[in-house]
């Protein structure tokens, strides 16, 4: 049996939910936490967050690894080079309607790596009595508009 390293989910979804809303004709934007790692303009970042216009029409050179996304952009005139790593994307949704996924964030060295926030219990669990309510999901980090996934 190989014991191969499992991948995030992570970076699927959010192209999975990036081509959704380019084929929609929505604009993707990427809400991130911005830190030692990422590469963004200074001015744009707002309580330690960023949020990035990652459509065609707004990026040059987009590309989403599994381990990063990175493009250049043109913020007041002047073209930067982004990189976003994909432990620090918060979320990504369409700005028309506010549909997408919203991502927990985790600290470097934790075992989520940033994956999907998820309300699932785990295998492990016994299950709920049919009468016992389910505890309610967590509510997003930023609005109401986007749902997240347990």
């Amino acid at each position: 049996m190989d014991a191969h390293p499992v991948v995030s989910t992570k970076p699927y979804l959010i192209r999975a939910i990036y081509e959704w809303c380019v084929d929609q004709g929505f604009t993707p934007h990427v809400a991130a936490t911005v830190n030692g790692q990422t590469r963004v303009p200074a001015a744009y970042v707002r309580n330690g967050q960023i949020v990035l216009n990652v459509g065609p029409e707004a990026t040059h050179q987009l590309a989403m690894d599994n381990d990063q996304i990175a493009f250049q952009a043109r913020f007041g005139g002047v073209v930067h080079q982004i990189v976003v790593p994909m432990s620090n994307v918060a979320a990504i949704y369409a700005r028309e309607n506010g549909q997408g996924m919203a991502f927990e964030i985790v600290e470097e060295g934790d075992e989520a790596r940033g994956d999907v926030v998820s309300t699932a219990r785990p295998a492990s669990a016994p299950p709920p009595d049919d009468d016992t309510p389910l505890p309610p999901p967590p509510s997003p980090v930023r609005g109401g508009h986007l749902k997240v996934v347990k």
